[in-house]
């Protein structure tokens, strides 16, 4: 399971293993966002 770093929800999976959100790069580094995360456009 991954979580949002912005606010810490866990994630959901799909079948194949891919997350239901998005990676955004910031500084060189990968950070999962949810998708409530992604609308707000944090």
């Amino acid at each position: 399971m991954v979580k949002c770093d912005i606010c810490k929800k866990k994630i959901p999976e799909t079948f194949l293993g891919k997350i239901e959100g998005t990676y955004k790069r910031e500084k060189g580094k990968l950070k999962a966002l949810c998708s409530e995360c992604q609308k707000k456009g944090k």
